[in-house]
């Protein structure tokens, strides 16, 4: 059978004329990306688009490449021409219609540029297919990631409507990256096959695969920045030049002899200045020498070796200009994969980078943050170090000696810094909302770069989430709500900026406005928004300014160091990535008890064996699948009763406070009762033989759940609503 092929695209193409029409689709058009290279034979008056060629019903290439049109004989299109000029396009309503949608039974025929306006896809792979409305192929959304959907396109950046369609394509292996159908055809015609892949997640073998299913045509070729001659012919430049302010050299500046007095040297630290031995008064084996630029940046050491933890850490504008975390991990992008699971699993998988290496923490009494902002500002201090905690002081009975530098003293030393950083001068407003305080002596010490960065061990080394962050803070971070604006609401109350705003949005009529307004002049004037105001519609403008400015304005060095800090261990850049996940990591406060809370507090352990295993992985899924029914009032009992069944405590926060955190364990039937399985029984109307009598059991002393191993999920419901509702006498007690 016949098969066309797609070409090895070349780099040129015959010359075209505008005037031109494709003798297929009747258009002039010549756009490469969107209806492949055009072709003019001037002899044969003939003008063809590549595209229109690949997916016409009649015509194959049965020539080699450099015959016809690309392989395409000009016999055979001079057919193609006369079958499709009796064809009519069922969008334009026009003759000439070459192309046809690929289910037998369905007679629609179109132009190719028509088909591009009306929705239809052509796939450029196989067979080259193409398909009406009615029968093309779509995406769905991937309604298991716990992802925000994107407001813009990940090419062009421009926004759009987050809803999956012709127009709109998704990456499949992210979910996050969106785009425009003609933004990513432009990326993959300039991009090519070996260079075609995500902007986000950076996939390319499942990503060019649903990218051809959804009629991307990638051409067969390398990059177009790589086909272009000489490209990066000056990267091969060697800087040959003497910069001395007096050359004395005879044959001028850009004269170097291959050794002696007048070879040129260049820099060693940037490589752009060079000078002759002789000019710069160096000796004749002079080698290593460093421009004056380089000199003064490096304060005469001419080094760029030396670290720039060695430095006076506490003078805020020498650190506005060095690396914010003394190790290269907090400034590289964590490499996870996208969708990866729970936020808490996600901070986990940043674990990897945690060294063996132990750094100790002395804590006097409980003074946490005066300890974690000792830590920060050591010389030596490298985030990847794994944490050991020791306590002075009255923590001692507490923690005495046989817990110093357990694993549950590093949990309560950071479950007491993230309570103490709520409650510093560099946050303010209520407790579980708190906003970002300016504080001048905050930003003199670098304070908020400190807290940051403290925040962002906390995550990465296990402690609890953050819970105090405002949403208004969140989104000044995050972005998210994405471009959403800020209003009154969001500002701190209390304050002497809320309430002056606030009496703003109070005022009735635009004369009480107006004399707000006179009484606020200095605020209106330092934020930039004293202007008349000549009726009330013209208020909620100067109110989202006036909010904009308190809250983003004011505070960009704080939150810039904030930011800035949380980057240690790429805490920052793994919340941007997924910002919706994580907002109930940094706004919901710990205690708020919710299947998700829950489900986290426990820590599973499977069996090791491989027939056991396999039983006990469906009932963790009925088991996470059950606290969302008791969650959402589908089951007869709630949170707090399974809570209480499981773990003694009354809310999380007593959990967390355990020194050996809740497991969950499985409990299996009775060896001779089977493993089991289904049988259908009298209708249908009982299916489990061996999971009746099999209840969940708990060990007080361990803090361990053992949960049933059942087959099916009805019967593990059963089971869990009966042992839970007897313990908390919900049920009465049967003998």
């Amino acid at each position: 059978m016949k098969k066309k092929k797609a070409r090895m695209s070349q780099g040129a193409h015959a010359g075209s004329k505008p005037e031109d029409c494709c003798a297929l689709c009747r258009l002039s058009d010549d756009d490469p990306a969107m209806f492949g290279e055009k072709v003019t034979l001037k002899e044969e008056k003939l003008s063809v688009h590549y595209f229109c060629l690949l997916t016409s019903c009649g015509v194959y290439q049965r020539g080699e490449e450099d015959e016809g049109v690309f392989g395409f004989l000009l016999e055979d299109i001079r057919q193609e021409i006369r079958r499709s000029a009796r064809l009519t396009c069922s969008c334009c309503k026009k003759k000439g219609a070459c192309v046809g949608c690929n289910v037998r039974s369905c007679r629609k025929m179109f132009h190719f540029p028509c088909g591009r306006k009306s929705k239809y896809i052509s796939q450029f792979t196989g067979l080259f297919p193409s398909y009406c409305p009615d029968h093309s192929p779509t995406q769905s959304l991937c309604v298991s990631s716990d992802l925000s959907l994107p407001q813009s396109c990940s090419i062009c950046l421009d926004s759009i409507e987050p809803v999956l369609s012709y127009s709109i394509l998704k990456c499949p292996s992210c979910h996050s990256s969106w785009f425009h159908r003609d933004c990513v055809q432009r990326q993959a015609h300039s991009a090519g096959l070996f260079f075609f892949r995500c902007t986000l997640c950076n996939n390319k073998e499942t990503f060019q695969e649903e990218m051809q299913r959804m009629g991307i045509y990638i051409p067969e070729r390398d990059a177009s920045w790589e086909l272009e001659e000489n490209a990066y012919s000056e990267l091969l430049e060697v800087y040959m030049h003497c910069d001395a302010l007096t050359c004395l050299c005879t044959h001028g500046r850009t004269h170097s002899a291959k050794t002696g007095w007048f070879e040129v040297i260049r820099c060693r630290l940037c490589g752009s200045r060079g000078t002759h031995r002789r000019c710069s008064e160096l000796k004749l084996d002079t080698r290593d020498w460093a421009c004056s630029d380089c000199t003064q940046a490096t304060d005469g050491k001419a080094s760029l070796v030396a670290s720039p933890q060695g430095g006076q850490r506490r003078s805020l504008l020498s650190k506005r200009h060095l690396s914010p975390i003394h190790s290269p991990l907090s400034c590289r992008r964590p490499s996870l994969p996208v969708g990866s699971g729970s936020p808490e699993e996600m901070l986990q998988a940043l674990g990897p980078r945690l060294r063996p290496l132990c750094v100790q923490v002395e804590v006097d009494g409980d003074q946490a943050l005066c300890a974690g902002v000792e830590l920060v500002r050591r010389p030596d201090f490298d985030p990847t170090h794994a944490l050991t905690v020791r306590f002075k002081g009255g923590q001692q009975t507490t923690f005495p000696s046989s817990l110093q530098g357990s694993d549950a003293a590093r949990k309560y030393f950071l479950k007491l810094l993230v309570q103490q950083i709520q409650d510093s001068v560099v946050f303010e407003g209520p407790d579980g909302s708190k906003n970002l305080a300016l504080d001048s002596q905050a930003l003199r010490d670098d304070l908020y770069f400190d807290v940051g960065c403290l925040l962002a061990l906390c995550l990465v080394h296990g402690g609890p989430p953050v819970g105090f962050f405002s949403p208004a803070l969140y989104q000044c971070l995050f972005n998210y709500p994405a471009n959403r604006p800020l209003a009154a609401a969001h500002m701190t109350p209390d304050t002497h900026f809320s309430r002056l705003v606030g009496r703003m949005a109070e005022a009735e009529s635009l004369d009480a406005l107006r004399e707000v307004m006179a009484e606020s002049w200095e605020f209106l004037e330092l934020a930039g928004c004293n202007r008349p105001i000549s009726s009330l519609q013209q208020r909620e403008a100067l109110l989202e300014d006036l909010v904009g400015f308190t809250m983003i304005t004011r505070m960009q060095l704080p939150l810039q160091r904030f930011r800035e800090g949380l980057q240690t261990l790429g805490v920052f850049d793994q919340v941007q990535l997924f910002p919706s996940a994580f907002c109930a990591v940094f706004c919901e406060a710990a205690g708020r008890l919710s299947a998700q809370t829950l489900a986290h507090v426990f820590t599973v352990k499977f069996s090791e064996q491989e027939e056991r295993l396999s039983r006990e992985t469906p009932v963790l899924g009925y088991w996470r699948h059950f606290l969302l029914e008791c969650e959402v009032g589908r089951s007869s009992i709630s949170l707090q009763d399974l809570l209480r069944f499981s773990t003694g405590a009354e809310d999380l926060l007593a959990t967390a406070a355990l020194l050996s955190p809740p497991s969950i364990s499985f409990l299996h039937p009775p060896q001779g009762e089977g493993n089991g399985a289904k049988r259908k029984r009298g209708g249908g109307r009982r299916e489990v033989l061996a999971d009746e009598g099999l209840f969940p059991q708990r060990d007080p002393g361990s803090r361990r759940l053992l949960l049933p191993v059942s087959s099916t999920y009805r019967a593990f419901k059963s089971s869990m609503e009966q042992a839970v509702s007897h313990h908390a006498h919900l049920l009465p007690t049967h003998s």
